[in-house]
């Protein structure tokens, strides 16, 4: 498949040879289409790994001749479900018996709640949670729990965590993204399973399900998980779940699902400021067992965005990176990982995040364009509500987003620190009193940086 191919070349430009043979080519090229493309990983950690570093790129990255994205589905066969060959039409696919449509998602081992940093704004949920593993809380008393928070705050890490945690007390758990139900769903009607899917789903005591944002508008995804979500509920089974959003606030979504996402208790994650990022980056260092020195760490820190998972895409890739290198010149002497080994390393990522990265510039033309006012009305001197409340917007993105210095941000809009310490805090106090409209904006604005 020419499209897949050209994908494993531009990311062979991005993560290096030795890494796409190792971790990509070796995946088992199954059966494609012109929409769809099959894989099957050698084990749980490679479907992880694919998952992690490479998924997130495939909507922008891999589309077909009509310009359209592929869909690839992963999958790593269970023991006795290998595929069989198609003599007729020359492909693999696997036994009818096997139950491929009701896999789960894998859980990534390293996603623990000790290894989850809460950060001093998330310490309330953190507490809430272990209580709730812990039996002090019981599964139930608020049903459903629903999670939100913007991408990079650690929703699927606390999830899978979660899902560990509970199966490990032998309570009987399932953990799945909304694109796997959705793909579940869709593959039980076309196969006439239904019956199957619905014991799947209701037999268990905790459905844990990320990014149910992602339903809007899938209809049948939607009414299938409207009954899952009443049969369970009325069971006293545990559900919990995730979205970009609160409830009031999803899109193309049904109103008496919204209704029920309403019915228990709703939590906001908040971003980790950047000490707190700099936890996350040291515990998994040491969960990798490939401890960094701090000034390594901080330069993770000041060359990549502020997020989580790119912060970790980037600590990986000099993981391996520093591991092929030592191999070649045999030798294990880690001392010499220094700043300048490091940016040596990670030259080609380090360029292709500055293309992409989110500048106070994009912040600001991203800003404007919300409100239909140019970027320059924005930077200047009016003080009409139509300019004083998109430059408090954009004043505080660029602290919450970027981690800017109050003086650095009062330098780009030509401001005293001072009034930018107030703007900030104005936007920050009309959030906790969940002004609408100004939820409204922050949303959607949220999504065009998103995008960027």
């Amino acid at each position: 498949m020419q499209a897949w191919n050209n994908f494993l070349q531009a990311q062979e430009n991005l993560l290096g040879k030795e890494l796409v043979d190792k971790w990509l080519r070796s995946l088992v090229l199954v059966h494609f289409d012109s929409a769809n493309l099959y894989l099957e990983a050698k084990d749980s950690f490679q479907l992880t790994w694919f998952e992690e570093h490479i998924r997130p790129q495939l909507k922008t990255k891999l589309f077909n001749n009509n310009h359209r994205p592929i869909k690839v589905h992963i999958t790593v066969p269970e023991e006795g479900t290998a595929p069989v060959k198609d003599a007729k039409k020359g492909k693999a696919k696997y036994p009818s018996s096997a139950p491929l449509i009701l896999n789960p998602d894998p859980l990534d081992p390293a996603a623990t709640l000790d290894s989850f940093i809460a950060g001093k704004s998330n310490t309330i949920l953190y507490q809430f949670f272990q209580e709730l593993v812990e039996n002090k809380i019981a599964k139930g008393t608020f049903n459903p729990i629903y999670l939100h928070g913007p991408s990079g705050t650690g929703k699927t890490h606390l999830l899978m965590a979660l899902s560990s945690a509970f199966t490990k007390k032998g309570i009987s758990t399932l953990y799945v993204r909304s694109e796997t139900f959705t793909e579940h769903v869709v593959n039980a009607i076309r196969s006439s399973e239904m019956q199957r899917f619905r014991q799947s789903y209701r037999n268990v005591d905790l459905l844990i399900v990320d990014d149910v944002h992602i339903f809007a508008r899938r209809a049948a995804t939607q009414e299938e998980f409207f009954h899952t979500f009443n049969a369970l509920h009325t069971a006293g089974k545990q559900i919990i779940l995730s979205a970009n959003v609160a409830p009031p606030h999803l899109e193309e979504i049904e109103p008496r699902l919204i209704s029920r996402f309403e019915w228990g208790i709703t939590f906001h994650l908040e971003k980790l400021d950047i000490t707190e990022l700099s936890q996350v980056l040291e515990h998994r260092c040491n969960a990798l067992e490939f401890p960094l020195s701090k000034d390594v760490i901080d330069f993770l820190i000041e060359t990549f965005p502020p997020h989580p998972h790119t912060l970790n895409r980037a600590l990986d890739t000099l993981i391996l990176r520093t591991h092929l290198e030592k191999d070649r010149a045999e030798h294990r002497n880690k001392s010499s990982l220094n700043r300048s080994t490091a940016a040596r390393l990670l030259k080609e990522l380090i360029e292709s995040e500055k293309k992409s990265a989110l500048t106070p510039q994009k912040v600001i033309s991203i800003v404007a364009g919300y409100y239909g006012i140019s970027s320059e009305d924005l930077l200047g001197k009016s003080q009409t509500q139509e300019c004083v409340l998109p430059r408090q917007i954009a004043m505080h993105l660029c602290r919450t987003q970027l981690y800017l210095p109050f003086m650095k941000i009062g330098n780009l809009f030509s401001r005293d620190h001072s009034t930018v310490m107030t703007s900030v805090k104005q936007i920050h106090s009309k959030i906790e009193q969940r002004e609408p409209e100004l939820a409204l904006a922050l949303i959607e604005i949220q999504k065009r940086l998103e995008q960027h």
